[in-house]
């Protein structure tokens, strides 16, 4: 049994893996515990995760919770989407999900599946679609894609000390006393870990704020703080649902802690924006494949690239949906502006981070007294898609980089587009460079006139269906952004810096 402290609770209890739950394990437990209520949570058209609370007076009443889920309607949950005359969904609850609710002692959660009448998946929910897509990349190419998502955000509270303040852009990996939420990021890889086992590590990033200017009182006046949590390699679908927990955790301790949480994509100007940056890793019977023996990129990984950049500009129709992501994206920032790819470069869209080579053991060159090896014998090369910020519709984004991966490794000319895209250098002072390089759209309506073109990039193979690509082209539009940037410099200074901050703070909470 795995006795680690951050080691799934339930686990532990149940003295095996969480892939192995069966309702027999849940209901034992649900008695021994004195469960008071089960909860079922589901990621709704919004993107944010919603939640039903079911009180347990009996075993054959849990019994029947965890095999046949619940009614919720689907006209509310997706509105738009679902005819109110065909509303009703079942959510039915992934065993493997389950978890102790640290916000409601007594409660045993569960993250579900929505399911129609006929006891089928219902296609056009979130999850479901990404689910669809991976099933159609595994069996189109023999291959796993895992994902691993950089969650960034601000943390901003009240300022009750004015010792040891930092400095604005300088926050990267900066410790306490500088850094002032240490305690509440300790919480928070705690529960994530507990439920998910996938986090990697945490720390501060870049952006700070000594004082929040903004209309808006939730936020006016407080000190922001802008953090990062990185999550490990884990098959893409389950990625979904662990980065959706996560951004509902992280709004729940802060709200807890008496602070604002925020995934906004640029808070102020001239500060580090909150991207939501998406690393990939192709495996073939469990290994990862990105590389060859000697270290270079495998044609998988490369064609894996090639998809991605053929699908890059629609992606942001899902990756970027507020008029301030694209205050974001802007030249010469660790921000993307043009389809390329490189190593090591945050100045690329598509970045090729250190992998660690098999069997490479840095650890003995400056620790001469460790002699027994680490058995691994295989890369943990990934590829990093830097362009989506914290607007994101995660599962949704999901659904399409793993299209885009499964287009690339199943057509030939991916190979050709990913050698004639590769770039060395700051991509931002080479002029001549940056000329053959395609732009990525500058704002929500450019997306979504983008999206309205390709849409057969993701309508194939019945994977997103046409009420989803309708309401992401509807929320883009509604942003009403491209003369956007034209609009603020004509406006006086002071009067353009009010209307920039009315932008970036009007969808503090989106998804």
């Amino acid at each position: 049994m795995n006795t680690f402290a951050l080691a799934n609770p339930l686990s532990k209890i149940l003295d095996k893996p969480k892939e192995s739950f069966t309702r027999t394990d849940l209901i034992k437990l649900i008695v021994d515990k004195q469960i008071e209520r089960i909860t079922f949570h589901y990621t709704a058209l919004d993107g944010k995760l919603k939640e039903l609370k079911i009180p347990v007076a009996n075993v054959n009443q849990a019994e029947k919770i965890l095999a046949n889920g619940e009614r919720v309607d689907g006209s509310s949950l997706f509105r738009g989407m679902v005819d109110a005359s065909l509303s009703d969904l079942y959510v039915v609850p992934v065993y493997k999900s389950a978890f102790f609710n640290p916000f409601d002692p007594g409660s045993l959660d569960f993250i579900c599946r929505y399911m129609t009448k006929d006891g089928d998946l219902a296609p056009f929910t979130l999850d479901n679609i990404l689910g669809n897509a991976y099933g159609n990349f595994k069996k189109k190419t023999g291959l796993e894609l895992y994902a691993l998502g950089e969650l960034e955000f601000f943390l901003l509270s009240d300022r009750a000390s004015h010792l040891y303040p930092a400095v604005p852009q300088r926050g990267y990996h900066s410790a306490a006393p500088f850094s002032k939420t240490g305690l509440m990021i300790n919480e928070i890889i705690r529960y994530i870990t507990q439920m998910s086992g996938a986090v990697k590590y945490a720390h501060s990033e870049v952006g700070y704020i000594e004082k929040v200017r903004s209309d808006i009182e939730e936020i006016k006046g407080k000190r922001a703080e802008q953090l990062e949590v990185e999550f490990l390699p884990t098959p893409i679908d389950e990625m979904g649902d662990h980065l959706v927990l996560a951004r509902w955790l992280i709004r729940n301790i802060s709200y807890r802690s008496g602070c604002v949480a925020t995934f906004v994509p640029k808070l102020e100007e001239g500060i580090a924006g909150n991207g939501y940056h998406v690393h990939m890793e192709l495996r073939r019977d469990g290994k990862n494949c990105m590389t060859n023996d000697d270290g270079s990129l495998s044609d998988d990984a490369r064609k894996l690239i090639g998809g991605i950049c053929h699908y890059a500009d629609t992606l942001m129709a899902f990756g970027n949906t507020a008029s301030s992501a694209y205050m974001r994206l802007v030249p010469n920032q660790e921000a993307p502006t043009k389809i390329c790819w490189s190593d090591l470069n945050r100045s690329a869209m598509i970045r090729v981070p250190l992998g660690w080579k098999k069997n490479l053991e840095l650890a003995k060159a400056i620790n001469p007294q460790q002699t027994e090896p680490c058995d691994r014998d295989e890369t943990l090369q990934t590829v990093e898609l830097r362009t989506p910020d914290g607007s994101a519709i995660t599962h949704l984004l999901l659904a399409g980089l793993t299209m885009a991966a499964e287009w690339g490794l199943t057509h030939k000319e991916s190979l050709a587009l990913a050698d004639k895209l590769y770039v060395k250098g700051n991509i931002f002072q080479n002029k001549k460079l940056l000329k053959t390089l395609t732009s990525l759209p500058g704002s929500c309506v450019a997306s979504a006139r983008l999206l309205e073109k390709k849409r057969d990039l993701y309508e194939r193979d019945n994977v997103f269906p046409q009420g989803a690509i309708n309401y992401v082209i509807d929320l883009l539009r509604a942003e009403d952004d491209e003369h956007m940037n034209a609009t603020l410099m004509d406006l006086p200074a002071d009067d353009r810096l009010h209307e920039t901050r009315k932008i970036m703070h009007k969808h503090l909470h989106r998804h």
